[in-house]
Protein backbone atom coordinates (compact mmCIF):
# COMPACT_ATOMS: atom_id res chain seq x y z
CA UNK A 1 0.00 0.00 0.00
CA UNK A 2 1.09 3.31 -1.09
CA UNK A 3 1.34 6.30 1.40
CA UNK A 4 -1.33 8.12 0.11
CA UNK A 5 -3.52 4.42 -0.81
CA UNK A 6 -6.57 4.08 1.33
CA UNK A 7 -6.94 1.28 3.72
CA UNK A 8 -9.84 -1.20 1.97
CA UNK A 9 -12.89 -0.92 3.33
CA UNK A 10 -14.56 -3.17 6.05
CA UNK A 11 -17.90 -4.41 5.92
CA UNK A 12 -19.04 -7.51 8.83
CA UNK A 13 -21.28 -9.93 7.45
CA UNK A 14 -23.80 -11.68 10.15
CA UNK A 15 -24.71 -14.63 8.94
CA UNK A 16 -25.42 -18.06 10.46
CA UNK A 17 -25.84 -20.38 7.53
CA UNK A 18 -23.01 -21.80 5.66
CA UNK A 19 -23.91 -22.07 2.16
CA UNK A 20 -26.03 -18.78 2.55
CA UNK A 21 -22.82 -16.95 4.32
CA UNK A 22 -20.47 -17.99 1.27
CA UNK A 23 -23.38 -16.55 -1.52
CA UNK A 24 -23.11 -13.60 -0.03
CA UNK A 25 -20.02 -13.33 0.04
CA UNK A 26 -19.56 -13.60 -3.45
CA UNK A 27 -22.50 -10.77 -3.91
CA UNK A 28 -20.49 -8.45 -1.80
CA UNK A 29 -17.42 -9.21 -3.09
CA UNK A 30 -19.01 -8.53 -7.33
CA UNK A 31 -20.51 -5.07 -5.43
CA UNK A 32 -17.50 -3.63 -3.92
CA UNK A 33 -14.63 -5.44 -5.19
CA UNK A 34 -12.17 -3.54 -2.86
CA UNK A 35 -14.08 -4.75 -0.02
CA UNK A 36 -12.61 -6.34 3.06
CA UNK A 37 -15.50 -8.89 4.84
CA UNK A 38 -15.07 -10.31 8.14
CA UNK A 39 -18.45 -13.12 9.03
CA UNK A 40 -19.99 -14.23 11.92
CA UNK A 41 -22.62 -16.18 12.66
CA UNK A 42 -24.50 -15.39 16.43
CA UNK A 43 -25.57 -12.40 17.95
CA UNK A 44 -23.33 -12.65 20.89
CA UNK A 45 -19.80 -13.02 17.91
CA UNK A 46 -21.50 -10.07 16.39
CA UNK A 47 -21.17 -7.98 19.68
CA UNK A 48 -17.91 -9.00 19.96
CA UNK A 49 -16.70 -8.05 17.44
CA UNK A 50 -18.02 -4.55 17.28
CA UNK A 51 -16.31 -4.69 20.71
CA UNK A 52 -13.15 -4.96 18.85
CA UNK A 53 -13.62 -3.57 15.56
CA UNK A 54 -16.69 -1.57 15.60
CA UNK A 55 -14.78 1.85 14.99
CA UNK A 56 -13.65 1.22 11.68
CA UNK A 57 -16.71 -0.63 10.32
CA UNK A 58 -18.14 0.81 7.35
CA UNK A 59 -21.41 -1.40 6.01
CA UNK A 60 -22.90 -4.14 8.35
CA UNK A 61 -24.92 -6.85 6.17
CA UNK A 62 -26.85 -8.37 8.94
CA UNK A 63 -29.41 -11.46 9.03
CA UNK A 64 -32.44 -10.71 11.54
CA UNK A 65 -33.02 -14.29 12.17
CA UNK A 66 -29.83 -16.07 14.35
CA UNK A 67 -29.61 -18.66 16.59
CA UNK A 68 -29.19 -16.39 20.17
CA UNK A 69 -31.47 -13.71 18.87
CA UNK A 70 -32.24 -10.91 16.48
CA UNK A 71 -30.20 -8.67 13.96
CA UNK A 72 -32.45 -6.12 15.00
CA UNK A 73 -30.64 -5.68 18.10
CA UNK A 74 -27.57 -5.04 16.01
CA UNK A 75 -29.06 -2.32 13.97
CA UNK A 76 -30.09 -0.91 16.89
CA UNK A 77 -26.33 -0.74 18.84
CA UNK A 78 -25.00 0.56 14.99
CA UNK A 79 -27.39 3.59 15.26
CA UNK A 80 -27.03 4.56 18.51
CA UNK A 81 -22.91 3.63 18.76
CA UNK A 82 -21.47 4.32 15.24
CA UNK A 83 -24.21 6.21 13.32
CA UNK A 84 -21.93 6.63 10.24
CA UNK A 85 -21.77 2.97 9.86
CA UNK A 86 -24.52 1.50 7.06
CA UNK A 87 -26.62 -1.00 8.39
CA UNK A 88 -28.27 -3.40 6.00
CA UNK A 89 -30.66 -6.25 6.80
CA UNK A 90 -30.32 -9.13 4.02
CA UNK A 91 -33.09 -11.81 5.52
CA UNK A 92 -35.99 -13.85 3.90
CA UNK A 93 -38.67 -11.78 5.94
CA UNK A 94 -40.93 -9.35 3.51
CA UNK A 95 -43.53 -9.13 6.14
CA UNK A 96 -44.72 -5.44 8.12
CA UNK A 97 -43.71 -6.67 11.67
CA UNK A 98 -39.79 -7.52 10.87
CA UNK A 99 -39.33 -4.39 8.15
CA UNK A 100 -40.56 -1.51 10.01
CA UNK A 101 -38.93 -2.93 12.99
CA UNK A 102 -35.92 -2.82 11.47
CA UNK A 103 -36.40 0.71 9.33
CA UNK A 104 -37.20 2.43 12.72
CA UNK A 105 -33.96 0.64 14.74
CA UNK A 106 -31.71 2.13 11.78
CA UNK A 107 -31.56 -0.03 9.16
CA UNK A 108 -30.16 1.81 6.22
CA UNK A 109 -31.61 -0.81 3.40
CA UNK A 110 -33.79 -4.05 3.06
CA UNK A 111 -32.98 -6.88 0.86
CA UNK A 112 -34.24 -10.19 0.57
CA UNK A 113 -31.86 -13.14 0.40
CA UNK A 114 -34.20 -14.71 -2.05
CA UNK A 115 -33.49 -12.80 -4.75
CA UNK A 116 -30.84 -13.76 -7.85
CA UNK A 117 -27.42 -12.81 -6.84
CA UNK A 118 -26.74 -10.18 -9.56
CA UNK A 119 -29.64 -8.46 -8.67
CA UNK A 120 -29.07 -8.14 -5.08
CA UNK A 121 -25.89 -6.64 -6.55
CA UNK A 122 -27.08 -4.38 -8.33
CA UNK A 123 -29.02 -3.59 -4.89
CA UNK A 124 -26.23 -3.02 -3.03
CA UNK A 125 -24.47 -1.12 -5.03
CA UNK A 126 -27.09 1.51 -5.08
CA UNK A 127 -24.88 2.62 -1.65
CA UNK A 128 -22.52 4.34 -3.62
CA UNK A 129 -25.02 6.26 -4.98
CA UNK A 130 -26.11 7.18 -1.64
CA UNK A 131 -29.44 5.51 -1.97
CA UNK A 132 -30.96 3.02 0.36
CA UNK A 133 -30.95 -0.77 -1.10
CA UNK A 134 -34.51 -2.42 -1.35
CA UNK A 135 -36.02 -5.39 -2.75
CA UNK A 136 -38.73 -4.18 -4.76
CA UNK A 137 -41.36 -5.81 -2.96
CA UNK A 138 -39.85 -4.20 0.30
CA UNK A 139 -39.79 -1.01 -1.51
CA UNK A 140 -43.67 -1.44 -2.60
CA UNK A 141 -44.66 -2.62 0.42
CA UNK A 142 -43.20 0.85 2.00
CA UNK A 143 -44.61 2.69 -0.63
CA UNK A 144 -48.06 0.90 0.05
CA UNK A 145 -47.93 2.01 3.61
CA UNK A 146 -47.33 5.57 3.36
CA UNK A 147 -49.81 5.57 0.92
CA UNK A 148 -52.50 5.63 3.94
CA UNK A 149 -53.06 8.88 5.64
CA UNK A 150 -49.73 9.50 8.27
CA UNK A 151 -51.66 10.67 11.11
CA UNK A 152 -54.51 8.31 12.13
CA UNK A 153 -56.71 8.82 14.79
CA UNK A 154 -56.16 7.01 18.09
CA UNK A 155 -58.88 4.75 18.64
CA UNK A 156 -56.68 3.19 21.08
CA UNK A 157 -56.74 6.18 23.65
CA UNK A 158 -53.76 6.07 24.29
CA UNK A 159 -52.45 8.96 26.78
CA UNK A 160 -50.17 11.62 25.91
CA UNK A 161 -47.10 9.43 28.01
CA UNK A 162 -48.53 6.72 26.56
CA UNK A 163 -47.73 7.65 22.99
CA UNK A 164 -44.53 9.36 24.22
CA UNK A 165 -43.40 5.87 25.49
CA UNK A 166 -44.52 4.22 22.45
CA UNK A 167 -42.96 6.83 20.30
CA UNK A 168 -39.32 6.31 21.89
CA UNK A 169 -39.71 2.12 22.09
CA UNK A 170 -39.93 2.11 18.11
CA UNK A 171 -37.44 4.09 17.57
CA UNK A 172 -35.04 1.72 19.42
CA UNK A 173 -34.63 3.00 22.92
CA UNK A 174 -34.85 0.14 25.82
CA UNK A 175 -37.13 0.43 28.31
CA UNK A 176 -34.08 1.90 30.62
CA UNK A 177 -32.82 4.30 28.06
CA UNK A 178 -36.54 5.22 27.58
CA UNK A 179 -37.37 5.76 31.56
CA UNK A 180 -34.05 8.24 31.15
CA UNK A 181 -35.17 10.16 28.37
CA UNK A 182 -38.59 10.47 30.30
CA UNK A 183 -37.22 11.10 33.71
CA UNK A 184 -39.50 7.63 35.10
CA UNK A 185 -38.33 4.65 37.04
CA UNK A 186 -37.50 1.79 34.75
CA UNK A 187 -40.36 -0.14 36.24
CA UNK A 188 -42.76 2.81 35.65
CA UNK A 189 -42.05 2.51 31.92
CA UNK A 190 -42.55 -1.06 32.21
CA UNK A 191 -46.23 -0.38 33.27
CA UNK A 192 -46.87 1.89 30.55
CA UNK A 193 -45.71 -0.94 27.95
CA UNK A 194 -48.24 -3.08 29.72
CA UNK A 195 -50.66 -0.73 29.00
CA UNK A 196 -50.22 0.11 25.59
CA UNK A 197 -49.75 -3.25 24.57
CA UNK A 198 -53.32 -4.03 26.34
CA UNK A 199 -54.64 -0.98 24.65
CA UNK A 200 -53.39 -1.74 21.03
CA UNK A 201 -53.93 -5.60 21.44
CA UNK A 202 -50.11 -6.18 20.29
CA UNK A 203 -47.93 -9.13 22.15
CA UNK A 204 -44.46 -7.84 20.73
CA UNK A 205 -42.32 -4.82 20.01
CA UNK A 206 -42.50 -5.33 16.20
CA UNK A 207 -45.85 -4.95 16.58
CA UNK A 208 -45.77 -1.98 18.37
CA UNK A 209 -42.79 -0.67 15.97
CA UNK A 210 -45.44 -0.95 13.69
CA UNK A 211 -48.27 0.52 15.29
CA UNK A 212 -45.92 3.70 15.75
CA UNK A 213 -45.57 4.00 11.99
CA UNK A 214 -49.06 4.21 11.06
CA UNK A 215 -49.50 6.69 13.69
CA UNK A 216 -46.83 8.65 12.42
CA UNK A 217 -44.82 8.65 15.36
CA UNK A 218 -41.13 7.02 14.19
Amino acid sequence: MTADAMPPRLCLLIEDQPRTRDWMLGVLAAAFPDLRIETVGTLKAAHAWLDRHGAGLWLAIVDIGLPDGSGVDIVRRLQRENPDVLPVVATIYDDDAHLFEAIAAGARGYVLKDEEADLLVSYLRRIERGEPPLSPSIAHRMLSHFRAPTVVKDEAGLSPRETEVLTLLARGLTVSETATRLGLQPQTVASYVKVIYQKLCITSRAEATREAVRRGLA
